[in-house]
């Protein structure tokens, strides 16, 4: 009468995994993740995951970095491509090359890098077509 299938299904719907690699652990190579990621220890090489990555203090990446959303307090160089945020803290260092969605700064983070931001130039790109379309109206 009673199943432990439903149970089982709600429990396991709202979990989320997340992967820590934690402080002192040394990582060379490439990394894909379904859930989010945590990095407190070094990793070189190429991270692919659609979760959240949040880089401690003692946290460094040094390669390629493809997400949605990243949290540094720790240290970057190499290629980072987010479709979301990137949030610096304070101790965070950043170099190389950026292509992100959001950027949220804390002063006193280092941001070296040439940086595009996709979401901005969509909504440049709609204002002006929004401007064109108000200007053929009115010559009308």
């Amino acid at each position: 009468m009673f199943s432990d299938n439903k149970r089982n299904k709600k429990t396991n719907a709202g979990s989320s995994s997340q992967n820590i690699i934690a402080q002192g652990t040394n990582i060379t190579g490439d990394l894909s993740s379904e859930g989010d990621l945590r990095v407190d220890g070094t990793v070189e090489g190429n991270i692919q995951t659609p979760g959240k990555v949040v880089v401690g203090k003692s946290g460094v990446i040094k390669g390629t970095l493809n997400g949605t959303d990243a949290y540094f307090e720790g240290k970057f160089s190499g290629k980072l491509t987010l479709s979301g945020t990137l949030t610096l803290k304070s101790s965070a260092y950043i170099e190389g090359e950026v292509v992100i969605g959001k950027l949220e700064v804390e002063p006193g983070a280092t941001f070296s890098v040439t940086c595009k931001m996709k979401g901005a130039l969509k909504d440049i790109n709609q204002g002006e077509r929004e401007k064109s379309t108000k200007k053929t109206a009115q010559t009308a």
